[in-house]
């Protein structure tokens, strides 16, 4: 990723910390977690730190095999009988299981309170984000594709574009944080006017005319996710 691309998208996190609200959390899926570390452990066994990846994945394991099979020979004798391989494999699993059911009860409380708490106003600013966040991954793309040697899909006027963004990132900031406030006090009228300043005049000046072009159409799009945040902001005060 470009330089000026870096931390210009609105991340989970983020997103999170402005709602105070655990949005847009996905369920953790443990064999989708395994699959990543395997991933892992194959695309560093082929290169320079090969030990290191055998090492660092083996060793847990067979340390986890000895105690496991020390603990049911002196715990359990009577489970002898049974390969001491095929009851290590049956704890994974049941562990995996367990863990399973833990993330999803986590999972299920923390939509619940999305759920309870999420307004129609916060809804629309997620949209939004989601829009804003999908512009910055095209351009991603779009430079990939340049980087490769396809010069010919360059954005024109890149400023100009990461400029609309940014302007347009700082007033979902802002309306995040709004919507925050009166949804935690619904009784209370916002008299930080600097909440309710926004770019909109700004960004404006900036759309192009050339709609069909691959920059004039992400400042657009920069554009229309602004008039959107824009007409909730006022929406806002009008409620309150």
């Amino acid at each position: 990723m470009r330089n000026d691309l870096q931390g210009l998208d609105i991340s989970q996190k983020e997103l999170q910390q402005l709602t105070d609200l655990p949005v847009n959390e996905e369920l953790i899926l443990v064999i989708r977690s395994l699959k990543k570390i395997a991933n892992r452990f194959l695309e560093k066994s082929k290169g320079p730190e090969a030990a290191t990846a055998y090492f660092i994945t083996i060793a847990p394991l067979v340390f986890s095999y000895v105690i496991f099979t020390t603990f049911i020979s002196l715990s359990l004798p009577g489970l002898n009988f049974i390969p001491s391989w095929l009851l290590f494999s049956a704890f994974i699993l049941a562990g995996g299981s367990l863990a399973q059911l833990a993330f999803y009860f986590i999972w299920k409380q923390r939509s619940k309170v999305v759920k309870n708490n999420i307004t129609p106003s916060l809804k629309i600013l997620l949209s939004d984000v989601e829009r804003y966040n999908n512009v910055i991954k095209a351009i991603f793309i779009n430079d990939q594709i340049e980087a490769a040697g396809n010069t010919n899909v360059s954005i024109r006027e890149r400023k100009k574009v990461l400029d609309a963004l940014n302007l347009t990132r700082t007033d979902l900031i802002r309306a995040l944080r709004t919507e925050r406030i009166l949804r935690e006090n619904k009784n209370f009228i916002v008299s930080n006017t600097e909440l309710f300043a926004n770019n909109l005049p700004t960004l404006s000046a900036m759309q192009v005319s050339e709609q069909a072009s691959e920059h004039g159409r992400l400042l657009n799009e920069a554009l229309q996710i602004a008039l959107d945040v824009q007409l909730e902001m006022k929406r806002l005060q009008s409620q309150n």
